[in-house]
């Protein structure tokens, strides 16, 4: 059945959302998308007159962001994560993030989003000694998968979804690339665009309910708020910090509150759109020999329309 334009609101906010972007200027005008991508190639002094108008005007920009059809959009997202300054030897843990975001039209009423995150991971890891901790090379492979499911309305001014996060017991390493359970919980995100700016939050709570007898159970936290503040030629700043909680830890190694953000521009590579991002941040809370601080670096293909069935 073909989505209307209208229709097409919600999943195309929470899908940009769950990609960690705002819905970026290039992709707000009242065109395809691809005419929209391309109109810097165009070569016609109307239409760069037209795009100069509709980037001034964010709002009714923003605002007109769903009336393209990127409720189909399918995105890859790959985001690399450096952790910096683990331990008393400076280590440097690396998570590097598949996460694809597909919506999907789940009926008159209803979009069902699927992120599925596979992270692959280097794990550092010092051996203690009487002399002190000794350095060994680490660990590097596959982490636990955590798919989740959002079931979202089609219409609404404020955009939400809702539904099961999962836990998968996937790591190639057990107990130090992965917690060794199966584990599930409620996931909500919000998210709302006023002006120039997308402003929103992600929030699941997870409880392991079976897997390894050996390795503790999990009880975990997640929080991610996102402020975008959309700018002209595709640019926009972002903060995305991710805070999380472990309710099984120590008051002292529970929390991890991170403080930063950066910058992101969608542009083209060849004949593909992708979008880039660049964030840095502070950990204000962490757990002892924790990382302090990280970096983030992101590059999402877009595919603007579905697969024909």
């Amino acid at each position: 059945m073909k989505m209307t334009n209208a229709q097409r609101l919600s999943a195309a906010a929470l899908a940009w959302m769950l990609m960690g972007v705002a819905p970026p200027l290039a992709l707000t005008q009242d065109a395809e998308p691809q005419q929209a991508l391309a109109s810097d190639s165009q070569g016609k002094s109307t239409a760069q007159d037209e795009a100069q108008t509709s980037a001034a005007d964010n709002t009714d920009a923003l605002r007109k962001a769903a009336q393209n059809p990127v409720a189909s959009l399918i995105s890859v997202p790959i985001q690399d994560n450096w952790n910096f300054g683990i331990g008393p030897n400076d280590r440097i843990q690396n998570v590097m993030n598949i996460q694809p975001v597909i919506p999907l039209n789940a009926g008159k009423n209803w979009n069902l989003i699927i992120r599925w995150i596979t992270p692959v991971i280097y794990q550092p890891v010092d051996v203690p000694q009487a002399s002190g901790p000794v350095v060994q090379p680490g660990y590097y492979g596959l982490g636990d998968m955590q798919p989740a499911f959002f079931l979202s309305p089609k219409k609404g001014k404020i955009i939400w979804g809702a539904g099961p996060q999962l836990l998968l017991p996937t790591a190639t390493k057990t107990g130090i690339l992965g917690q060794g359970k199966f584990g599930i919980g409620p996931t909500l995100v919000v998210l709302v665009q006023p002006n120039k700016w997308t402003l929103g939050f992600l929030v699941n709570n997870v409880w392991s309910v079976a897997g390894n007898p050996n390795f503790p159970n999990v009880n975990q936290f997640l929080l991610q708020y996102f402020i975008n503040y959309n700018l002209n030629k595709g640019w926009y700043l972002t903060w995305q910090p991710t805070l999380t909680a472990n309710w099984k830890a120590t008051n002292g190694g529970r929390w991890v509150v991170p403080m930063g953000g950066g910058v992101g521009r969608i542009m083209r590579l060849g004949s593909q759109p992708v979008n880039l991002t660049a964030q840095f941040y502070g950990n204000a809370v962490h757990p002892p020999g924790a990382s302090p601080w990280g970096m983030r670096l992101q590059i999402s293909f877009l595919f603007p329309k579905m697969p024909k069935k």
